[in-house]
């Protein structure tokens, strides 16, 4: 993207975007991704709880499941043993993608992870987890804690967490920054593939795109919010999803719900949001099960996915146009409800 296509795309996310225009970016996007090399593939298998589909992640040769275990719920239930059932019937029926990070819950949820992942359960995941140092100090210290805490030698992915003010690209890739321990740590074999999340504006993930690309380093994968409302209002899908396919970067899709606050809108269901995300050019979509209610629900969204045509993705986007004005129900772009380390510098190194 240069400079003139990157400001026409900055004027057109500055307002909420016609539903024409919305699709006829999407469209190039679904195309490419199903044509280019190290774009989507999907493929569905049997698993000894029924059929799960899975898709590339970017180039890393992996295949990951659509749906992804959200690692923040996972921490929140006053049970500890239903933690670990949701975690091993969810891998009991497909879902090989776990997220999580090591600030959820002050540590709980990747110490239930890790009890969950025992007896044979890790060998069948791929397991991802974030640390919040800029440092190179702050962030080994954090990997090293995250490995004791979910009970493994490596992650299969590591990622930078909240990248979310313009700053934190220079600090992860200045001289003594948190890219040197990540780099340390992959070479040392305690992880495979490096990445980062953000959800507050997709002019932090471009910009931390391109700083990559100065220190010539390229991500296997980013996270961040793809539903409904985002199409409208500061739009990753609409600015960073074209860039992360046209890198052949693994596109983790997280906040299809937002947390259920996107459903308090009353203009969409839960399987409508999942099947939404799921029909962009994600690797995976995680999303948050604190149940095994929900972990059937989804699993159920997966069984009867078939991926949205531009009729029905039209008839989505038109529903949700009204309420998606102004980011009403996307609470992690407008305010600091949900930045951990706005509310935690000291986590940042």
């Amino acid at each position: 993207m240069d400079r003139r296509d990157f400001l026409k795309a900055a004027v057109a996310a500055a307002s909420p975007l016609a539903v024409d225009h919305v699709l006829d970016s999407l469209r190039p996007i679904l195309m490419a991704a199903e044509t280019e090399p190290g774009g989507q593939a999907t493929e569905s298998a049997k698993t000894a709880g029924g059929e799960m589909v899975y898709r590339r992640l970017g180039r890393t040769g992996e295949r990951v499941s659509v749906l992804g275990v959200g690692g923040f719920h996972i921490g929140m239930q006053g049970d500890e043993q239903e933690s670990i059932r949701i975690v091993r019937s969810a891998v009991d029926h497909g879902i090989n993608f776990m997220d999580n990070c090591w600030d959820y819950n002050n540590g709980e949820s990747e110490i239930r992870m890790g009890k969950a992942l025992r007896d044979g359960y890790r060998a069948k995941v791929f397991l991802m987890t974030k640390v919040d140092g800029r440092t190179k100090q702050s962030a080994a210290r954090q990997i090293d804690e995250s490995l004791k805490r979910l009970q493994t030698d490596h992650l299969d992915l590591l990622q930078f967490h909240e990248v979310i003010r313009l700053e934190d690209p220079d600090r992860i890739f200045a001289p003594g920054g948190a890219i040197e321990a990540l780099l340390a740590a992959r070479k040392a074999g305690k992880i495979r593939f490096i990445g980062f999340t953000g959800h507050k504006d997709p002019f932090v993930h471009l910009r931390m795109l391109e700083a990559a690309d100065r220190h010539d380093f390229r991500f296997d994968a980013v996270q961040m919010p793809i539903n409904v409302m985002d199409a409208h209002f500061r739009s990753f899908s609409h600015l960073v999803l074209p860039v992360l396919v046209k890198k052949h970067i693994g596109v983790l899709g997280m906040k299809s719900m937002g947390s259920g606050v996107i459903l308090q809108s009353k203009v969409v269901t839960p399987v409508e949001c999942l099947h939404f995300a799921m029909s962009l050019p994600t690797s995976t979509v995680i999303t948050g099960i604190d149940s095994m209610e929900v972990l059937r629900q989804d699993l159920r969204a997966v069984r009867d996915f078939k991926p949205l045509d531009s009729e029905q993705m039209a008839a989505l986007l038109r529903r949700t146009a009204d309420a998606a004005r102004e980011g009403r129900y996307e609470p992690f772009k407008t305010t600091h409800y949900f930045d951990g380390t706005a509310k935690h510098p000291e986590w940042l190194g």
